[in-house]
């Protein structure tokens, strides 16, 4: 087949002009065309009073081989690429179902479960373990804390339980990681299959939503139990069992990891264990360090959520043609180089959506955004973050380089939101006009917050070290300027969004295994190489193929 792109039509085209350009591009009569299928759908909004439609699809043609000659030279013309995946190892048929080389996955976030899909679909019956409640139960538990009719469960919320901090968010499914092998394909393929809307495979920027996203972790589930691999929920690692190795040629102390001690005592045995652990798994960071996995300092960024109507941002973004049902709801990405060397910008914006606490700890406050599939809600709402630098974390190490420091940093920050907040899990809340005249707020405007469980107005400048306000006040005259709702003086400031990325590294070497742990795979958002669903999945089958690759390795 062949693949053509850059194919633009106008927002109001006929049902047969998609088909007519495709002529019309390739210069054929309808008789030499056999059929096309649409790869992917764009918007361009650079002209907000022309906004175009921008299409590539793959067509089956008459005559393909001459038609490439004849167009050897366009780049938007080429043969249609395979983007199928292909494993790259297979289980013996004796492989078995339990003992030291059964391989297990601690996390059933998108990394953890592509780690274990991938495992499964190989034939290596893998043990995936949670420490969390399946998806059904983490909801209603969720929900009920929200709005202040079931108490806050430190094992079951936003950060933790099946499906990952990703369940209770937009759903984005993009990514900017390098993908030369299609592995993003194969994840959203497995979404589909799972459970999600096929319009994800086609969308230049596609997203599932809450609600859809506990449909698709429950089919992810069944398929793993499908092919052989078990899921255990509740089911929480205390410590690594680890074997020191001796290393000559390396200062630093390795090990070999031989299972998990379990939080009820039990012990599963393993040489062979993906870490598929979320960017909130502090407990688990601190066992870690003790244990003597080699852990580094990671930056990340912090800041406030904004919020204002979804129908202010429709309009800057599609002018006249806000409300059309080709284009849904708006979205934006801003960013500003402060004078101060910070960096501000806006991060996970959820179109139509709402800021809901996310904590995974008692007495503290975290805001994060999420949005149903039909990003229906009143408001629209983004992260304002600002980048931590390195001599942010000084006054939290306990030794210079000390990998936990970020953890702190972040603690404290929730810390003082909780308390600014009154103690009863609300958000210190501030109007954009009263941030940034420094003052108090005292009343609501136009935009109603929707964090929930609620909000109580204060002045935000002790939620943020004096660098990051000064950025913030600083940027958001600049983004009046390219986005006008950026100028509303009733804009909503919800304090604090931490949870950006993980704290720490894990780091690994080339094969993807811990630099001093031997057979231990971190992966993923709280290892630090993934940011979302998509990286996150793409990781874990990377970290699959490889525990694949170790396993054949060691019965070799």
């Amino acid at each position: 087949m062949l693949r053509l792109t850059e194919l633009k039509l106008p927002l109001e085209h006929p049902s047969n002009g998609l088909e007519k350009l495709i002529l019309k591009r390739l210069k054929i009569p309808p008789s030499e065309l056999i059929s096309y299928k649409l790869v992917k759908r764009s918007i361009d909004a650079r002209c907000n009073e022309d906004i175009k439609l921008i299409y590539s699809v793959d067509v089956s043609v008459k005559g393909e081989s001459g038609l490439l000659k004849r167009f050897v030279q366009n780049k938007n013309i080429c043969k249609s690429p395979n983007v199928a995946y292909k494993n790259i190892a297979k289980a013996p048929k004796d492989f078995p179902r339990e003992g030291e080389n059964r391989p297990v996955v601690v996390g059933a976030g998108p990394c953890g479960y592509f780690a274990a899909l991938t495992l499964a679909q190989m034939g290596f019956r893998p043990l995936l373990i949670e420490q969390g409640k399946p998806v059904e139960k983490r909801t209603v538990e969720t929900f009920g804390f929200w709005h202040g009719k079931i108490p806050f469960n430190p094992d079951s919320n936003v950060q933790f339980g099946e499906g990952g901090a990703g369940t209770f968010s937009d759903g984005k499914l993009y990514s900017q990681v390098s993908d030369p092998d299609h592995y993003g394909r194969k994840v959203l393929e497995e979404l589909v299959f799972s459970g999600a809307n096929p319009e994800i495979l086609t969308l230049h920027r596609p997203h599932i939503g809450t609600f859809k996203l506990a449909t698709v972790v429950r089919g992810l589930r069944s398929r793993i139990r499908e092919l052989g691999g078990e899921v255990l929920f509740e089911t929480c690692m205390d410590e690594l069992l680890l074997q020191p190795l001796k290393d000559i040629q390396s200062e630093q102390k390795t090990f070999e990891v031989m299972g998990l001690r379990l939080a009820n005592g039990d012990e599963l045995f393993s040489r062979h264990v993906v870490l598929a652990l979320g960017h909130s798994s502090r407990d688990s960071f601190s066992m870690l360090e003790k244990v003597g996995v080699c852990l580094e300092q990671k930056l990340f960024s912090v800041g406030f959520r904004i919020e204002h109507p979804q129908a202010f941002i429709d309009r800057d973004r599609w002018g006249s043609k806000a409300g059309h049902p080709q284009l849904g709801h708006a979205e934006y990405k801003l960013v500003h180089h402060a004078s101060n060397g910070r960096c501000v910008y806006t991060f996970c914006m959820c179109p139509g959506g709402l800021v809901v606490g996310s904590t995974s700890q008692k007495d503290c406050v975290v805001t994060n955004g999420m949005s149903q599939h039909s990003r229906n809600e009143r408001n629209a709402n983004s992260a304002l973050v600002v980048n931590l630098v390195r001599k942010d974390l000084l006054e939290y190490e306990r030794w210079p380089g000390d990998p936990l420091a970020g953890v702190a940093f972040q603690m404290d920050l929730e810390k003082k939101a909780f308390l600014l907040g009154g103690k009863h899990f609300f958000a210190p809340a501030q109007r954009q006009e009263d941030f940034l005249a420094s003052r108090p707020s005292t009343a609501i405007g136009v935009v109603k917050p929707s964090y929930l469980p609620g909000v109580k107005l204060c002045e935000l400048d002790e939620c943020l070290p004096t660098p990051f306000i000064e950025a913030i006040r600083e940027a958001l005259p600049v983004f009046s300027r390219r986005l006008p709702s950026f100028n509303c003086p009733d804009a909503i400031l919800t304090a604090v969004e931490t949870r950006t990325s993980s704290p720490v590294r894990i780091p690994r070497d080339n094969c993807l295994e811990s630099l001093n742990t031997k057979g231990l795979i971190p992966a993923g958002e709280g290892a630090g190489y993934a940011g979302g669903i998509l990286s996150a999945g793409i990781d874990g089958i990377k970290a699959g193929e490889a525990l694949a690759k170790s396993i054949m390795k060691a019965r070799s």
